[in-house]
């Protein structure tokens, strides 16, 4: 094997739920992943670096393996099959398949049913993808319940009979409402995760790809929630104005060729913008734009 086919980079790429999310994400930081209709590898706009598509709950364990050097996965999946201490940790990126938020695993039951706490489970049948955070989760409250693998539709569980409570994975709580049950419990918040294998890691020329990708894919990530506004801001009232302006830093403030005005530029998060807007017109600020970010580093 030659010695630039060894700096190769071999990257995991979280394939389902998280999949579109994390191609968009890599996109958006520089690099585009094409996907095969036909096969797991994926091309990338760059020849340091080969992709493979795998399922989020194998990366980790690839990883700790050395078959792939860097990768994607959830935490909670890292956690579920004892990887913690076989890789390195190197960045958290919260996002998920439709938002920016952490998802949580909860413990869940029938709206209906009698059980207000972990404690109230005591014997009962409790349905999960993730047994061994759940074994521990009911190991650390002091419940012994009988745990079993669900193969999917989870929450359909309890609606069946079949379980008198679920731990499941949510973002928002919708799904799990929608099937009638009621959350009691949070087992874990989780997000994805950039690991890397120890070897790679300490492979100088793959320490600095892995560095690379790392601060680029969560500048990408932070610029989502951040938008850039350029204004001109009369000169009389420039401190009223300045006092409105959260930034990263402070304001950029440039003189124009009318001294009575000045340009003036900064970053502030996209949620604060329909009620900024506004304000500033009232301030004096005129020709008001506003831009989307690619990347906040």
């Amino acid at each position: 094997m030659s010695e630039e086919s060894q700096a190769i980079l071999k990257l995991g790429v979280p394939k389902g739920s998280l999949e579109d999310a994390t191609i968009n994400l890599f996109e958006r930081a520089g690099w585009k992943i094409r996907k095969h209709t036909r096969n797991y590898f994926p091309d990338i706009n760059d020849p340091e670096i080969t992709a493979s598509l795998c399922r989020v709950q194998e990366i980790g364990g690839y990883i700790a393996a050395g078959i792939l050097d860097v990768g994607i996965t959830g935490l909670d999946w890292l956690t579920e099959g004892g990887h913690e201490d076989k890789v390195v940790h190197v960045a958290d990126l919260v996002y998920s398949k439709t938002s920016n938020r952490p998802c949580r695993w909860v413990l869940a039951v029938a709206g209906d049913s009698p059980y207000q706490c972990p404690q109230d489970l005591a014997g009962k049948r409790i349905a999960t993808e993730l047994e061994g955070l759940t074994r521990n989760y009911f190991k650390r409250v002091g419940v012994d319940v009988d745990i079993f693998y669900s193969w999917g539709a989870t929450e359909a569980k309890v609606v069946e009979g079949l379980a008198d409570g679920i731990v499941e994975v949510t973002e928002t709580g919708t799904t799990i409402r929608a099937h009638g049950l009621r959350i009691i419990d949070e087992v874990m918040c989780s997000y994805p995760v950039i690991i890397a294998n120890k070897e790679a890691w300490a492979d100088p020329r793959k320490r600095a790809k892995i560095d690379q990708l790392t601060l680029l894919l969560q500048g990408a990530l932070r610029a989502e929630s951040l938008v850039a506004i350029k204004m001109n801001a009369p000169a009389s009232n420039l401190d009223a104005i300045l006092e409105m302006l959260p930034s990263l830093n402070s304001p950029t403030v440039s003189p124009l060729r009318d001294e009575a005005w000045l340009s003036v530029e900064t970053v502030v998060n996209i949620d604060v913008v329909r009620d900024l807007i506004p304000r500033l017109r009232e301030a004096g600020a005129e020709g008001i734009i506003e831009y989307a970010l690619n990347k906040v580093i």
